[in-house]
């Protein structure tokens, strides 16, 4: 018998498990940017009134959904609660970030600079859990970061003419994310069920957008029925399928890894937007998501 072969086929599997479970939650993700675009353009709702809506409603659906069926999973561990109030508010910082990053600097210059992320994500996983930095890596992480530029739009000059300051908090974005994949990718190794550790998120964050909140704004929405339900499907479709099996899938994939899938996002957004809405898929565009998708591909190799 094959020794080497009978190694390599058991660590293959959780692989290709981790593969599926984050490719799936990246799909549920690129629907996030259709919900949003379709709710700020039509209630003009502040962002982070949005942001707070979406996140207490994401946790709300998830406790209930825990409250009927695992009631297991809504007890934390006193040993894990200090940690998973740092992980609830990397969620927070990193949407704020965002938010104000799309204000600034427009959501072409933005998205470029929320998925500098895998990089820095690479860095810190190889410095906190000794991930390897191989060159294919490298080459998939270049290759990503260029195609998000390729599919936002990024490329045109006009797209960067911002402040210094809208930069810097683009750049705080990703590295939000970077925040968030490690300490999912901690949680994993604390052996934290990944969905008690994205309720927990979502709950903190809540609390922590909530500070930011006036009752000007808050009500927004009023009595348009609509834009509630269309908020609530965003909370428990997108926001809790794509962030919960993003969390599993850090269970089974490097956390470098998982964050470049993510790159992914902008790609499908784009995809479904013309297939959905209509909107124009240009040649630019297509070479910008065959980019992502080749760095992606090139590290199941690797």
């Amino acid at each position: 018998m094959d020794t080497t072969q009978t190694i390599i086929v058991p660590l293959a599997r959780p692989l290709n498990k981790g593969y599926v479970i984050a490719l799936t939650g990246v799909l549920f993700w690129s629907t996030t940017a259709i919900f949003i675009s379709y709710l700020l353009d039509r209630y003009t709702l502040a962002p982070l009134t949005l942001a707070f809506w979406r996140d207490l409603f994401t946790a709300s659906a998830l406790a209930v959904i825990f409250f009927f069926l695992r009631r297991d999973l809504l007890r934390i561990e006193r040993r894990h609660r200090l940690f998973l109030i740092g992980y609830g508010l990397s969620l927070a910082l990193m949407n704020t970030l965002w938010t104000f990053s799309v204000g600034l600097n427009g959501a072409a210059v933005s998205t470029v600079l929320v998925y500098s992320s895998p990089a820095f994500t690479a860095l810190a996983a190889h410095r906190l859990f000794g991930e390897r930095l191989t060159r294919s890596r490298i080459a998939a992480i270049f290759a990503s970061f260029l195609g998000c530029v390729l599919v936002s739009g990024a490329y045109e000059p006009g797209a960067w003419a911002v402040n210094p300051w809208g930069i810097v908090i683009g750049i705080g974005s990703g590295l939000g994310f970077t925040a968030y994949s490690t300490m999912g990718k901690l949680s994993a190794r604390r052996e934290i069920n990944p969905w008690t550790a994205t309720l927990s998120a979502f709950a903190v964050a809540t609390c922590a957008l909530f500070l930011t909140q006036n009752g000007t704004t808050l009500f927004t929405l009023g009595r348009a029925f609509d834009g509630w339900a269309i908020l609530f499907v965003l909370a428990v479709i997108p926001t809790l399928g794509g962030f919960g099996l993003y969390t599993a899938s850090l269970g089974y994939l490097p956390a470098s890894t998982a964050n470049l899938i993510a790159t992914l996002e902008p790609a499908l957004t784009t995809l479904l937007a013309f297939l959905l809405l209509g909107e124009s898929l240009n040649v630019v565009q297509i070479a910008g998501s065959l980019l992502i998708l080749g760095g992606v591909v090139s590290l199941r190799g690797s």
